[in-house]
C-alpha cells in the first residue's frame, strides 16, 4: 500500500518548498530514506489483526489477564508527527486464551497507521473483543504527542490518556478499580 515512489516525489517537493536544495549533499537520499521510513512507520494498513488474534489456547481460567506496559510508536494523522507512549490491556478470558505477545503485536499494527490515539485505543478494546469474545476488555493508553511538545502551545512532558471499557469491565467498577491496581504494581 505505501507507494514509495510518490512519497520520494512528495518528499522533493517540500525540502523545495521550504527552500532547500534538493541536490545538496545531505539532502540528496534524504527522499529515499523517507520513503522507506514511511513503509516501515505506517506498515499497519497492510497488516490484519485478525491473523494475530487468531491463535487461541483453551483455557478455565475466568480471572482477569493484564497485559501492561507495551510501548508503541505512532504518527499523529493531523500534524503527521510522531506520539508514543504505553497501552495497557486486560481482558477476562471465557474459555480462550491468545499468546502475551499476540496483545503487543495487535498494539503494533493499529500504531503503524497515521492515528488519532483515541482510535486507536478504541480500535485495540474493538479488536481483542471480536476475536477472543472476552467477558470484557479494558484498554488504557497513554502517550506523549510531539505535536504538542515540539510545536503550537510546546509543552513536553504532558501525557494524554485514553481508555475503552467494553463488556463485564463496563458494567462492574469493583473490575475497573482492580484493573487500576494491577497497574500501579
Amino acid at each position: 500500500m505505501v507507494d514509495q515512489e510518490k512519497i520520494k516525489d512528495a518528499v522533493k517537493l517540500l525540502l523545495q518548498g521550504i527552500g532547500e536544495d534538493v541536490k545538496r549533499e545531505g539532502l540528496a537520499e534524504t527522499p529515499e530514506r523517507i520513503a522507506r521510513m514511511y513503509g516501515e512507520l505506517c506498515g499497519g494498513m497492510e497488516e490484519d489483526v485478525s491473523e494475530i488474534l487468531s491463535k487461541t489456547f483453551k483455557t478455565e481460567n475466568a480471572e482477569m489477564v493484564l497485559e501492561k506496559d507495551i510501548v508503541f510508536y505512532s504518527m499523529c494523522e493531523h500534524h503527521m508527527l510522531p506520539f508514543f507512549g504505553k497501552v495497557h490491556i486486560a481482558y477476562i478470558p471465557d474459555g480462550k486464551i491468545v499468546g502475551l505477545s499476540k496483545l503487543a503485536r495487535c498494539v503494533e499494527v493499529y500504531a503503524k497507521r497515521l492515528q488519532v490515539q483515541e482510535r486507536m485505543t478504541e480500535q485495540i478494546a474493538e479488536a481483542v473483543m471480536e476475536h477472543l469474545s472476552p467477558k470484557g476488555v479494558m484498554v488504557l493508553s497513554e502517550a506523549e504527542h510531539m505535536c504538542m511538545a515540539m510545536r503550537g502551545i510546546k509543552k513536553p512532558g504532558s501525557k494524554t490518556v485514553t481508555c475503552a471499557v467494553k463488556g463485564g469491565f463496563r458494567e462492574n467498577e469493583l473490575l475497573q478499580q482492580n484493573f487500576f491496581r494491577m497497574l500501579r504494581i
